[in-house]
């Protein structure tokens, strides 16, 4: 009896270290899941960022119109306003004769006149400062909507030959500068990945150097400085074992972006080899057989748009190459 009991016991304490051991398997499972998802939306967070400071330095945007914001000038606000206040006296005229106009509108329009006294004089009297305090209101709610409402809104072309601003140096600054806020805590969660740990220091040191050039807003330090950040982020992606085909793009846009950096230094050659670059980086994704289907066509479609960006630094024009560039970004965010 005492055997089985024994027997019974060893079995219940295999039966418990067998489901603990399940259980602790199955939540390590699920806590590196989840971290590994929450640095995902960390990384993209800031490959985004990164990004549209890129296309911010020339003023890139994927719309083709934006809302713009314009102050009236005085003089057509002052108009408005006369405009206004003398609408506002003519409905004042109104009040006066509707309140002469019968006993009823006298005894609204002047709470002075009494029932016994004179009625046309009643009825004048408050009938007028009716009139008076309809006039004085009106005015004074044109004046208030002409101050504020003196802007224009007007919708304005927003592509690469019409474009004529300057770059948003503040806007500039003050994106760079939230990316601190960030990366704390991102750091610690690559750190938990076990991504390399001098990779993430010489990302930190990295951003450092950007905040530094961008503070003397200078343009093409700024962009190569954007790009060396920028290069750290497909290597979180490989390293933490993120998505194939979003790690590939990154890649891609990668080489396009240091292409497009080097504009403004005229340099063509260098250009064109970085686009060669993305070119063969993006390759990879026409043999890729676990891509879906209904992503093929997007996939094919860039494939072409990327050797139309290349073919266009023959021409060795500014514009032409940004023109096809912002087409073929918003192309890639399609995918």
């Amino acid at each position: 009896m005492k055997k089985w009991k024994r027997i019974g016991y060893i079995v219940l304490i295999a039966i418990v270290v067998v489901l603990s051991f399940t259980i602790y398997t199955n939540a390590s499972k699920n806590n590196s899941k989840t971290q590994k998802e929450k640095t995902f939306s960390e990384i993209k967070f800031v490959e985004t960022k990164l990004a549209n400071l890129l296309n911010t330095m020339n003023n890139i945007e994927a719309r083709n119109y934006g809302i713009v914001t314009s102050e009236l000038s005085k003089e057509t606000t002052q108009k408005s306003n006369s405009g206004s206040s003398s609408s506002g006296s003519q409905s004042g005229g109104g009040g006066e004769s509707s309140g002469g106009s019968s006993s009823g509108g006298g005894s609204s329009g002047g709470s002075g006149s009494s029932g016994g006294g004179s009625s046309s004089g009643g009825e004048s009297s408050g009938g007028q400062s009716s009139g008076e305090q309809g006039a004085s209101d009106s005015s004074s709610q044109g004046k208030t909507e002409g101050e504020e409402n003196n802007k224009k809104f007007e919708l304005k072309s927003k592509g690469v030959l019409t474009n004529t601003d300057e770059i948003n140096w503040d806007s500039v600054k003050s994106e760079i500068e939230n990316l601190y806020t960030s990366l704390p805590s991102i750091t610690i969660d690559l750190y938990q990945l076990n991504i390399n740990q001098q990779d993430v220091l010489d990302f930190n040191t990295q951003v450092d150097k950007l905040t530094s050039v961008a503070k003397d807003e200078k343009k093409e330090e700024t962009l190569s400085e954007l790009t060396k950040v920028y290069e750290y982020i497909p290597k979180f992606l490989r390293s933490s074992g993120q998505e194939e085909l979003y790690t590939i793009l990154v890649e891609t846009k990668l080489n396009v972006f240091k292409a497009y950096s080097k504009l403004d230094g005229d340099n063509w050659q260098e250009i064109s080899m970085d686009m060669k670059n993305a070119i063969d980086s993006y390759s990879q994704l026409l043999t890729n057989t676990q891509i879906e289907a209904r992503k093929q066509y997007n996939i094919s479609k860039t494939y072409i748009m990327l050797n139309e960006l290349q073919n266009a630094i023959n021409l060795q024009d500014t514009s032409v190459f940004l023109i096809k560039y912002k087409n073929l970004l918003e192309e890639i965010n399609n995918i």
